[in-house]
């Protein structure tokens, strides 16, 4: 299952290891279709890869530090680090080709 974090959370949850932020908002129809395919993922990868989603209208602190400016907009942080963004949807080989430039 994929876990909700909070701009309370984000440091804690996203500073170790490799980790996929999945930034989001109830009213963005495309946001909606991404849960199935992180779900799909993280099954897949297991204790590789963690992933974890923020909702942007109940959080608003950390897209804005981030600069995060539309959604859906995916992060990946590797030990802290963001080491890549991507905006907008993106199928479950597009990411699963990303993932696999940093495990």
């Amino acid at each position: 299952m994929i876990k909700e974090i909070t701009d309370a959370t984000f440091e804690q949850e996203t500073s170790k290891g490799l980790v996929l932020i999945d930034f989001w908002a109830a009213w963005c129809s495309p946001s909606g279709s991404i849960p199935p395919i992180l779900e799909e993922i993280q099954e897949e990868r297991g204790e590789k890869l963690k992933i974890v989603r923020i909702d942007i209208d109940e959080n608003p602190e950390t897209p804005r530090n981030l600069k995060v400016k539309s959604i859906p907009t995916l992060l990946i942080k590797k030990d802290g680090e963001i080491v890549k963004k991507r905006l907008g949807y993106n199928s479950k080989e597009e990411l699963d080709e990303i993932i696999n430039k940093y495990v």
